[in-house]
């Protein structure tokens, strides 16, 4: 069972339409509700939990219970919802399961309220927006005779994560021209998207109380899913999602390798006793995945970090040789998220992670190399995704002692990026490194996630053994840089549908850069009749010497159609292809980013699409060619 816990000034709902065949029957007051200062619990009934009911209730109260006292709510509402799992248990134990919880819950006397089961209802929440107005919680069901064994295996988690739930920061806003103000007396006035990064920050809260936008769009568009078989957090791609992925990661790579780093590979489980490794875990915060093999416990990878540092380890370098930077492609890493933190593309538990680091010689030697990494960071997310300053904030965090020494390192960092930027500020250290910087993007619920990150780490060379020999013939600890120049590549993709829903609730029309854009070019022909003179169309594009990815609609349906879809799939050049159109070679092209109707040959649309692709890589459509022979996938 998931719950997601809001604790609310307001919460309205009201009863729209059946979501399920036979939900349940509507009562007097259960077609809608309103209720003030109200713990509003969102529940989803799972698979597992309908072979332990009783168990499953019985931590469920606890915990609901447990948060009600902490927040000091007196009025509950048991709010189900499907949305916070993929393996939803059937409609009749959810049902009861909710009922089970409802009827425990008044008799411990507390104002309890259920909303109906089975129904779409519109509601509205005002949350109050305190630390610990947005919580959740996951009630695992043991199987029978595994609940002792259950309690013997707890997740691992972290002596850092465990620091950072408690951690006690200062927050201010950094501006470019150096000045520190703390968050509180900060005039937020035409910096709106920094207002809600603070807000998200402070409160560190993850888990989200509804659908995100780019989870409708990431499955209307085919491109990626939910894999109901397997662990949440990992997900399904379908082929133009997984173009889209590849094209990202080989665009990320290339950037890194004009940047000098040396591309490596590692392994993706570890030995959990290795003496650096084991050490290592307590000082990042992260969850981890244990497998056991043979007489090893091991931990899948949250990072490549253990891969590169071992690596590194057993070379020989000199101080001639640094900066020395190493890069991975990390398919996947893996980190135990929160269930409820688990929504779309945001949040995962596998990702793709583009992971460099650089060993320096000193503290002077890793500003300079800090400050040009922020620059390639930020060209990658401009240049290659198409994010501006103003999709971006900035958050730089670092230790006090740090920041008293190195202002002017930190000063730079803001002014490069343009704009204010939150400051995080530690009374100590708390993890291996002592600054690190991100870009972050705020989605449309208003939810801030990192992009771009780098790290200035004064542990983990001597925790790894890691030695260069400088000018004297001695061995030296290096500084290590931790860098990652485009984040996560899946949240990457997440940045882009929100930031194209977002565009689209402006009035503006929401795209992919067209690099990216899995079918760039749609072929239309008016009749079957002139069905294979446009195949031959198609290849003559092919022909141009420029990499573009065509298709033609060859469906059994209207022209209007055909163009309406391909607008619905966000393809930017349309070709409505006619008789006409193949004697002259002059064709009619919809450019859909700016809605012009352009008279070009294909010369010129090839031309056109080069300058536009200029500089990116470019991989071919696995999909077939015409449109009538591929399979539709889940939407």
């Amino acid at each position: 069972m998931r719950l997601l816990f809001i604790h609310a000034d307001r919460f309205d709902y009201r009863v729209v339409s059946k979501a399920i065949e036979s939900p349940e029957p509507l009562e007097g007051a259960g077609r809608e509700g309103s209720f003030q200062d109200v713990l509003v619990v969102f529940t989803t009934v799972e698979q597992p939990d309908e072979q332990a009911a009783e168990q499953v209730v019985r931590e469920a109260v606890e915990s609901i219970l447990d948060v009600a006292g902490k927040v000091a709510a007196r009025r509950l509402v048991i709010y189900p919802y499907a949305h916070l799992s993929p393996q939803l248990a059937s409609p009749g134990p959810s049902l009861s399961i909710l009922k089970a919880l409802e009827q425990h819950l008044k008799e411990t006397r507390v104002d309890v309220h259920r909303s109906p089961f089975g129904w779409y209802k519109a509601f509205t929440v005002a949350c109050k927006g305190h630390p610990l107005s947005e919580l959740s919680r996951t009630i695992t069901a043991a199987p029978t005779g595994s609940r002792e064994r259950a309690e013997t295996q707890k997740e691992r988690v972290s002596k850092a994560l465990e620091a950072e739930e408690k951690l006690e920061s200062s927050w201010f806003v950094l501006d470019p021209e150096g000045r520190l103000t703390p968050v509180s007396e900060y005039d937020f006035e035409g910096r709106e998207n920094l207002a809600k990064f603070v807000r998200y920050e402070m409160a560190k809260v993850r888990a989200a109380a509804q659908v995100p936008p780019h989870v409708t769009l990431m499955k209307r568009l085919e491109m990626a899913d939910y894999e109901p078989g397997s662990d949440p957090g990992n997900m399904r791609w379908y082929p133009k999602g997984a173009l889209i992925k590849r094209l990202l990661e080989q665009y990320v790579s290339e950037r890194v390798a004009e940047y000098g780093a040396m591309e490596v590979e590692t392994p993706v489980m570890y030995d959990l006793h290795h003496p650096s490794l084991a050490s290592y875990l307590d000082r990042f915060p992260a969850r981890q995945y244990m497998v056991e093999s043979e007489d090893k416990e091991l931990f899948l990878r949250f990072s490549a970090c253990f891969g590169q540092f071992l690596l590194i380890h057993d070379a020989q370098v000199s101080y001639r040789q640094l900066p020395l930077k190493l890069y991975e492609l990390t398919r996947y890493s893996f980190r135990r998220e929160k269930s409820g933190e688990l929504v779309g593309l945001r949040r995962l538990r596998a990702f793709t992670m583009p992971d460099c680091h650089a060993l320096c010689v000193d503290m002077d030697q890793a500003r300079m190399e800090l400050l040009t990494r922020f620059q390639l960071s930020l060209s990658v997310l401009k240049e290659g995704l198409g994010l501006s300053e103003a999709d971006l904030e900035l958050a730089v965090r670092f230790t006090k002692d740090f920041y008293e020494t190195n202002r002017e390192l930190v000063h730079s960092l803001v002014r490069l990026f343009g704009k204010p930027a939150l400051a995080e500020m530690w009374p100590e250290r708390f993890f291996y490194f002592i600054l690190k910087w991100e870009f972050n993007f705020v989605d449309a619920l208003d939810k801030a996630s990192a992009l771009s990150t780098d790290q200035i780490d004064v542990e983990n060379a001597e925790r790894y053994g890691i030695v260069y020999v400088d000018e004297k013939a001695e061995k030296r600890f290096p500084l290590i840089l931790h860098c990652s120049p485009s984040g996560a590549i899946e949240r990457d993709v997440y940045a882009l549908l929100e930031k194209a829903y977002l565009a689209q609730q402006r009035g503006e029309t929401p795209t992919l850069p067209l690099w990216l854009q899995p079918t760039q070019v749609r072929l239309i022909p008016v009749s079957e009749r002139v069905l294979l003179e446009v195949l031959k169309v198609a290849d003559r594009m092919e022909e141009l010497q420029v990499p573009v990815r065509v298709d033609v609609d060859d469906r059994p349906v209207t022209v209007d159609r055909k163009v309406r879809d391909a607008e619905v799939e966000w393809i930017e050049y349309i070709l409505v292809v006619g008789p006409r159109e193949l004697r002259s070679g002059v064709f009619t092209v919809r450019k859909r980013s700016t809605r012009e109707m352009l008279q070009l040959s294909l010369t010129d649309l090839a031309d056109a699409i080069r300058t536009e692709t200029a500089r990116k890589p470019f991989l071919p459509l696995t999909l077939p060619r015409c449109l009538s022979k591929r399979p539709q996938f889940p939407g």
